[in-house]
């Protein structure tokens, strides 16, 4: 019999499950397939595209400016997200069950650390570009020790929302406040998170209202039209998963949420791929990175089958293979 005021700390994960009415399949369901061939069809999207900006921000010395910073750190917190996610779906459907409290804890800690740090970035990327937009500078003059504490606050923050749960924000003890969608956490957790993310798309709609505003008045529209395409992408993955986290979190019975979590929550994670491409693959520069990162390892090899080629071919005489530009790689010549 279930009595409030008491904690659970030695129930199993199906208690809880079982008190919030959220099913715990003992066996592979075909929507649980699913779930998990796009979970880790995204994951490994995501780390390799992260990893690609990540290479290219440490590679080129022209990214070793302030605003950089916030965009590998942005990288950083999507590669995280990704590898968070990864974990998810080596933990859950079936194996859900066979979870321990602490492994539970685990799995929704990672996951909530790095999606907040990666939303939190974004309001930073987007204030950053505001102030250097208002003080008409450039980004590489941006201040770095300013930008170093905005990456810091990033994640004490994310690392707060994050371990809370675990430590104190979690209904083990007040069973009748348990959610649905994570029935060891607190609905009132959730309600915070759904809105703190509903706060920060709100200030990155103002923020970059003022900046297509100012750019606008100076006649700079494609430029403009630029800069609001980071809050698009931001509404499309994350205001389906803000709602039902807010429904859940509001108690809400008669909301079938249980139904859309998985999706929804995928296509959050969704928008750590789409980061890169909004943030990272529309600058010019970038993507020049990209291409010499990605062609340097074909160029090694080709040039490899190419003097073990040219050696056999010769037999034993002494042979010199020129390779372009005075026997280097080519590269690109903007870098």
């Amino acid at each position: 019999m279930v009595t409030m005021g008491h904690c659970y700390y030695n129930e199993t994960i199906g208690f809880f499950y079982n008190n919030s009415g959220k099913e715990l399949s003992s066996h592979w369901r075909p929507k649980d397939v699913v779930v998990v061939a796009l979970g880790l069809t995204v994951s490994v999207l995501v780390l390799l595209t992260n990893l690609l900006v990540i290479a290219a921000i440490a590679s080129n010395r022209r990214f070793h400016q302030p605003i950089y910073y916030l965009l590998g750190n942005l990288a950083a917190a999507d590669l995280f997200a990704g590898v968070a996610y990864l974990f998810l779906m080596f933990h859950t459907g079936p194996r859900t069950a066979r979870l321990s409290l602490e492994g539970w804890f685990l799995r929704q800690g990672l996951l909530d650390t790095s999606l907040t740090a990666s939303v939190a970035t974004l309001l930073a990327i987007a204030v950053e570009r505001h102030r250097s937009v208002m003080a008409v500078q450039l980004h590489s003059r941006l201040p770095r020790g300013r930008v170093v504490m905005l990456i810091v606050g990033v994640w004490v923050a994310a690392l707060g929302l994050g371990l809370l749960p675990a430590h104190s924000w979690h209904c083990l003890c007040a069973l009748d406040r348990c959610s649905r969608m994570a029935p060891l956490l607190s609905r009132s957790y959730l309600a915070v998170w759904a809105l703190s993310s509903l706060l920060v798309f709100l200030l990155m709609v103002a923020v970059y209202t003022r900046i297509f505003t100012i750019l606008r008045l100076v006649g700079a529209k494609s430029h403009a039209h630029f800069r609001l395409c980071p809050t698009g992408a931001f509404v499309v993955c994350w205001t389906p998963g803000q709602v039902v986290l807010l429904l859940d979190g509001l108690g809400c019975k008669s909301c079938n949420v249980l139904a859309v979590e998985k999706y929804f929550l995928l296509l959050a994670e969704a928008n750590s791929l789409v980061n890169a491409a909004v943030y990272s693959c529309r600058d010019a520069e970038m993507r020049r990175t990209f291409r010499r990162l990605l062609c340097c390892a074909c160029l090694r090899r080709s040039t490899r089958e190419s003097a073990h080629y040219t050696s056999s071919a010769q037999g034993g005489a002494s042979t010199r293979i020129m390779l372009p530009e005075n026997g280097h790689p080519l590269m690109d010549s903007t870098l």
